[in-house]
């Protein structure tokens, strides 16, 4: 069944010092990463400025940039939809990731920073009271901001920027992964053995630990596939 905007309520507050088309596309992109808005639904860009209260006009800007991420494809004087998940996509981000990641956890290895360790430790912390309840959403956030602080610790900010651009199909499988049982203590799991091989110093073995979390979900794309086939491509 195609989803409608008129099912999925818009609730946002804008912050009236920046520009409106930057945050309604931040927006859109998080409730298309997050999967409230679904591989199928129809954005009208009229119905998104009035739930929005603003113009048309910023909206399409969030729209062509969301359609330059291949977050939406538009047909022009049709429709504009959020576009299925394109497995080849998510690969070559995959690809992309992991290789500047394990770059960075072998630097980040090579110098341990008890700081670092603890400030690690905290957001996994987090992520497993999202877990005991049940709100993966949030688990997902403090996911990202794991590894945001491994960018930022090795002093690469703005590849973290470069890499979630090109992350957009890549994160929306990773989100239909992780309700499938085991995958959330998985993830637990391959962030803890990360952050003990980076606080002992062990390059070879923090690799080796990344190597293993970024590999579960690409390895259970059939599985992904079987349960959520109308949304892959």
């Amino acid at each position: 069944m195609e989803a409608t905007l008129q099912a999925l309520p818009i609730q946002f507050q804008f912050d009236r010092t920046r520009q409106a088309a930057p945050q309604v596309f931040e927006h859109m992109r998080d409730l298309i990463i997050s999967m409230a808005l679904p591989p199928g639904t129809v954005l009208s860009r009229p119905d998104l400025a009035t739930q929005y209260g603003i113009s048309q006009t910023p909206v399409r800007d969030a729209l062509i940039r969301l359609a330059e991420e291949g977050l939406v494809d538009v047909f022009p004087q049709h429709a504009t939809r959020v576009s299925r998940i394109d497995v080849a996509l998510a690969r070559q981000a995959h690809f992309l990731r992991r290789s500047v990641e394990l770059e960075i956890v072998r630097t980040l290895a090579g110098h341990p920073d008890p700081v670092l360790v603890e400030r690690l430790r905290a957001t996994v912390a987090r992520q497993q009271r999202m877990l005991d309840l049940d709100d993966l959403a949030e688990f997902s956030v403090n996911d990202q901001a794991f590894h945001r602080q491994l960018y930022e610790a090795a002093a690469v900010p703005d590849l973290f920027a470069l890499v979630r651009r090109q992350s957009g199909h890549l994160d929306r499988l990773r989100r239909l992964h992780l309700p499938i049982p085991g995958k959330a203590n998985a993830v637990l799991r391959d962030h803890n053995a990360i952050i003990d091989a980076i606080a002992a110093g062990d390059p070879a073995r923090a690799e080796a630990s990344l190597r293993t979390h970024l590999s579960g979900t690409l390895a259970n794309v059939e599985d992904i596939r079987t349960r959520h086939g109308d949304y892959l491509r």
